[in-house]
């Protein structure tokens, strides 16, 4: 009775040994029970019944999923080539194993379909220059989705924008053009400030003639300043008002007339011989 009764303790011992499970942190097991579900099990310890009960493990943790390169044209009618980085976690595990097949597949391909119609919906100016805002839309779409699959997103992010190589030309002179406009209405606002000014200093130079003469000086200093060259430049007659102003006033008085009032003639003036004799 003993030889027969060892063999089936060990059998039993060996059966619920068997059944024993240990599950990390970050791991749930969806327990089926004669294809049945029971729920999620774990962390830790668990113990599934051989033969009678199987599980599937589901992580907890944020997967990075890639998504690969679409194809996609734009509502301006551009082909590119548009990859992007989906985050996303298992909040119910029993929804992600029973809701949907593979929950990593079809959300892999729910985000792929997701891009190319939310991008072929807008315009390459709007894809360049907005790119949170088609982030957030990009996530709102699949998160919605896939909620029924006990899957949070959460985040999408457009990665890489690959243009054809005229379009790249294209923008490559746009932009050129754009730093050109920038370079000549600079260039307009500083003749418009400069003429201000010169406009300015012309109405404070009127008002004070010396000033003119004084900025004439100036500009005579710094010609001279200049080695072996020649410079020919008019006098203006305003220098020399002063002068002849002066010699007018002390202009000297006309020689005596003869008794008759008349002048003699400069060839009848006495000479000094003349009056010698």
């Amino acid at each position: 009775m003993e030889n027969f009764l060892l063999p089936i303790l060990l059998g039993v011992g060996f059966y619920l040994f068997s059944g024993l499970r240990v599950l990390r942190e970050y791991e749930r097991a969806v327990y089926f029970f004669l294809g049945r579900s029971w729920g999620a099990k774990g962390p830790g310890l668990i113990y599934l019944p051989p033969l009678f009960a199987r599980m599937q493990k589901v992580s907890l943790r944020v997967v990075a999923m890639d998504i690969p390169p679409q194809d996609v044209i734009t509502r301006d009618n551009i082909s590119i080539k548009v990859n992007a980085v989906l985050y996303m976690l298992v909040k119910d595990p029993v929804k992600a194993v029973i809701g949907v097949e593979n929950y990593l597949y079809a959300t892999s391909q729910l985000a792929q379909t997701t891009l190319r119609s939310v991008l072929g919906e807008t315009e390459m100016d709007e894809l360049l220059m907005n790119r949170e805002k088609i982030n957030a839309i990009l996530k709102n779409i699949i998160d919605t989705r896939t909620e029924d699959w006990g899957i949070t997103v959460s985040a999408v992010e457009v990665k890489d924008v690959d243009l054809p190589p005229e379009m790249k030309r294209a923008m490559a002179r746009q932009a050129e053009a754009e730093r050109e406009r920038r370079a000549k209405v600079i260039n307009a606002e500083g003749e418009l400030q400069a003429s201000e000014k010169l406009a300015q200093a012309a109405r404070i130079i009127g008002s004070e003639p010396a000033a003119i003469q004084l900025r004439y000086l100036q500009t005579v200093t710094e010609i001279a300043s200049e080695k072996n060259s020649t410079t020919i430049f008019p006098i203006p007659i305003d220098l020399f008002k002063g002068l002849l102003d002066a010699i007018k006033g002390g202009r000297a008085p006309a020689l005596p007339a003869k008794a008759s009032g008349e002048s003699l003639p400069p060839a009848q003036l006495p000479s000094k011989d003349r009056v010698q004799a």
